[in-house]
């Protein structure tokens, strides 16, 4: 069983940054697009970003030019560097595959921008 485990949330003031990281562990990592997203409580998940399986990227409109998604096979990783967060941005941060193929959600890992 495919085991996803978020890291790197915290506590951030208005502009700051920060980087997550999602380790999937039991899989052929690799051969997977792997997609970043986020949920407010109440709300849907949504997409944040996306990386396919050549290193490619994509972003919906809130993350375009502020947000990096980047892969490491080797370690079955894959980031998202954040910079000039917004308070908007605050929600639990989960990675996982398309929706279609998804794996059990890991735990996610909370980011708060707050001054």
């Amino acid at each position: 069983q495919v085991q996803v485990v978020e890291s790197g949330g915290g506590v951030v003031q208005p502009g700051g940054s920060l980087t997550l990281s999602c380790t999937a562990s039991g899989t052929v990592f690799k051969a997977y697009t792997m997609n970043w997203y986020r949920q407010v409580a109440g709300n849907e998940r949504e997409l944040v970003a996306s990386i396919n399986v050549v290193g490619t990227p994509t972003y919906v409109g809130f993350a375009e030019g502020r947000f990096t998604i980047s892969r490491d096979n080797a370690k079955s990783s894959v980031f998202l560097q954040m910079r000039s967060l917004k308070y908007e941005d605050t929600a639990v941060y989960y990675c996982n595959r398309n929706p279609a193929y998804a794996w059990s959600w890991g735990q996610g890992t909370q980011v708060t921008v707050s001054s």
